[in-house]
Order: C-alpha cells, then structure tokens, then sequence
C-alpha cells in the first residue's frame, strides 16, 4: 500500500522536528528564522558538519531510522575526536517529492531515540524538496574547556598510535550489503549493524584530554586518516597490520576471504578514534578504556619522516593501494 504524502514544508517542520527541540528553548520551537544559543564561560565551541546522499553514503533502501541515526552519530565522532561535549545539532533535509510520510516519521523517530541516548538538542534547519537524491546535512555543535580542544597536529615523535573498539568492520558490512562477501548470519547481522550504527565514542574523547596529543576519527580509512594526523604533525607514521584490533566476525571474514587486509585499513566507516599519546600513558589509557567498555590498542609508532609505512608480523613492508575513500 503507498504511504502518506508529505504535508505541507511547516506542517512537517511541526509535526516531525519541533518535537526534537524539547528541553532547549532558544530554538523557540523551530518558530523562528535562527536559534540563540549561550556558550558556558570558560569553554570553547566546537561545530562540525557532514552530508549523506542516498546511493552515495547509504543505500536508498536502509531503514530511515537507522538512517537518522547514523547522520547524528557521524557527527558526534567528528565531536568525540576534538573532546568535546554535544550540546546542539541543525538539520537540513532535501528529500525527493516522492518520499512518504512514514519515511520521515521514522526517520525523526531514529533522531529522537538517538538524542536522549547521547544528550543533544535540535536548534534549527530547513527541508526543501529536490529532483534528485536524497541529502541530507547535520551540522552539530559541542564544547570544550577553553584551548583544550585535540588537533590533527599535536602528535610528537616516538609517540604510541591507539586505536578504540575494532577496524573495518564497516567497510565489511558495507560488502555484506552489496553482496560482495557472504557469511554467516550472525557475523553478517553483526557488520552491517556496525556499519549502519556507528558508536561515538564520546567518554574516551573527553577522557583523552589529559593525554592524547593528536587524534581524529577514522571515517575515511585508518591509512588515509593516520596520514592526516602524520602530514599535519610533520612526522611519519608506522602501522604494524598484526596489532589491528579486529571483531570475531571480521576474523571469520580474513579466514574466508585472505585478501581483505586492505578493506581493513582503508575501507572507513569505522568511526573509532585513532590517536597518538606517549606509551608512559598507557596505564591511564588502559583505566579509561576499563571505565568507558571500549578496548584501546596500540597499533604503531609516530617517528621521523613522512606518510604511512605498514608493517606485516615479520616487519616487512605492505604495499597498500587503496589507502581511504575520496569524494573527488
């Protein structure tokens, strides 16, 4: 049965998104042309900003509440990866005149769900319809305490690389969608979730404050993203492949399928964080990554020279052609 259409631009801005601006009063309910916020004294605000298109960044099939969901939660990494804490989010929304209205009701409910669980608020936006894909844009705000806030560029010779959580199991269960990789069930429901609901990792952003001296979050591909954090810090970066930390059903992929290890490391859509501190943290590091449930993993060594060198389990060097996702 074809869905509802879509009511008119502010009958869906009041009835799908002012609701998502509850609890935070200067965005006057979405009544108004912009939103007034108040930084706290003594910190610093942090913006950041990402676009999703249908076919490009999802598939136009996937649920709209996971959707949603990963729109904010990509977001929130770029905030995790900086330290900071989320505080807003605006919105904008070109749909196709086609899209029903059980799509975008699904689509703020995934927003809803996601807001109480990681305390951020809707300020504002706007939706206009387009004759092409959908794209969609979150723009989310956070703070930090005044000039703490982590950098690209900070990182220092002889510095650890870590790595939370586990690689590539996005790019993996992108391939389980696209039918490029079959596995069993439950390692296959395990991917694509990973790759559909990414996880901020907020708690070990903030708690990196006190010792990381670099860090970003891997979206592109960990080798396009620890070259990043090299080219800015004016240093080389070493990678040691046997060090990665993987997921059991990303280990099930390697044993099937011996020729993923680039998928891996520059498939992206990881949104773990990747940072360097020095190895004389790594007894904080270890507390943090108790106290938070997220594993930390030392992976490589930042040293003198420049770009990524990946080292196999004997130390010889890994060719690697497909380094991170490029949009141009």
């Amino acid at each position: 049965m074809k869905g509802r259409r879509l009511p008119n631009e502010f009958e869906l801005i009041a009835r799908y998104f002012a609701p998502l601006t509850k609890g935070f009063p200067g965005a006057f309910a979405l009544g108004d042309d912009a939103a007034v916020l108040h930084p706290e004294p003594g910190f610093d605000m942090v913006a950041t900003a990402d676009t999703m298109v249908a076919g490009i960044h999802f598939p136009p099939d996937d649920p709209a509440h996971a959707i949603a969901c990963k729109l904010l939660r990509v977001n929130l990494s770029d905030l995790a990866a900086m330290g900071a804490r989320p505080r807003h989010y605006l919105l904008t929304l070109a749909l196709p005149e086609a899209t029903e209205a059980e799509w975008v009701a699904a689509f703020a409910a995934g927003l809803g769900e996601d807001q109480a669980r990681y305390g951020i608020a809707l300020a504002g936006g706007d939706t206009v319809a387009t004759s092409g894909p959908a794209t969609l844009t979150l723009a989310a705000l956070g703070d930090v305490p005044a000039g703490k806030a982590l950098r690209r560029s900070g990182a220092q010779k002889d510095d650890g690389i870590y790595v939370t959580g586990t690689i590539g199991d996005g790019a993996l269960g992108l391939a389980v969608l696209q039918n490029s990789l079959s596995l069993s069930k439950a390692h296959a429901e395990a991917l694509i979730a990973r790759y559909r609901l990414p996880s901020p990792r907020l708690g070990i952003g903030a708690g990196l404050l006190p010792h990381a001296h670099a860090a970003i979050d891997i979206s592109d591909g960990l080798v396009a993203d620890l070259g990043h954090v090299a080219s800015q810090s004016g240093l080389g970066a070493t990678l040691e492949a046997a060090r990665l930390p993987l997921s059991e059903a990303a280990r099930a992929a390697l044993e099937k399928k011996g020729d993923l290890l680039e998928v891996l490391l520059g498939g992206g859509d990881d949104y773990e964080l990747l940072f360097t501190a020095a190895r004389t943290d790594e007894a904080a590091l270890t507390a943090l990554a108790e106290r938070e449930g997220v594993p930390i993993a030392r992976i490589g060594a930042m040293g003198p020279g420049e770009g990524v060198r990946v080292l196999d389990g004997q130390g010889g060097k890994i060719s690697i052609k497909r380094k991170g996702y490029s949009h141009f």
